[in-house]
């Protein structure tokens, strides 16, 4: 019979680093919107009204994932690995954390689809604390004792890269987005996330024809 943890075990997290050889060079951006529109909330014009409200609004987005495809999104861990250096292609917000710091790379999956990917850099402690389950969406994870969270978007982006091509099974170039996370004015965690174009079956063209470009 699997031995039994004790409580103070069963608390205990389980970081240790995944195959660092599989970590992504974070995609390349080939448009973004300056921060100031994006603080604006003037950003992606060229967007559907859905598109819009998925890549520029404060809801989650695998919540919103689950409720599109009516399927729980499963998160496929690629890597989770310690950030030695500067990392170059982050976004500037990663600089606001206290290192050390982890960055973690994952694919989101509907049933039998991929509708995203997404990579995130923690300071070690709230890893340890946050992502106990590195399985489940950072979202459930920040959320499980439901306590007060604060979301804010700061960038907007189209982003290209071969293995995101293959992956999703879609030419790019792909819409990307990323933020932070808060929680009493403290600093959690910079996400940044990059959705497939086949979400377009469950919300329209992401291009708004009167707008797009």
């Amino acid at each position: 019979m699997p031995s039994r943890r004790t409580p103070s075990q069963a608390q205990e997290p389980k970081l240790d680093p995944i195959t660092p050889e599989r970590l992504f060079a974070s995609p390349r951006p080939l448009w973004q919107a300056s921060f100031a529109e994006v603080d604006a909330a003037s950003a992606g014009h060229q967007l559907s009204g859905a598109w819009k409200l998925l890549l520029l609004g404060d809801g989650s987005p695998t919540r919103h994932l689950q409720l599109l495809t009516g399927s729980p999104v499963e998160v496929e861990v690629i890597a989770m690995v310690p950030l030695i250096g500067a990392d170059a292609a982050a976004p500037p917000e990663v600089a606001e954390l206290e290192p050390p710091l982890l960055h973690r790379q994952v694919w989101l999956n509907c049933g039998p689809h991929t509708l995203g990917w997404a990579e995130s850099w923690w300071n070690r402690h709230e890893a340890e604390n946050h992502l106990r389950d590195r399985h489940q969406p950072i979202w459930r994870s920040l959320t499980s004792g439901r306590t007060e969270l604060f979301r804010e978007v700061d960038g907007l982006a189209q982003v290209g890269a071969p293995w995101l091509e293959e992956r999703f099974g879609r030419s790019g170039p792909f819409w990307s987005r990323h933020y932070r996370f808060f929680r009493q004015g403290r600093e959690l965690t910079v996400i940044r996330e990059v959705f497939s174009p086949l979400l377009e079956t469950w919300l329209g063209p992401a291009k708004d024809p009167a707008n797009g470009h």
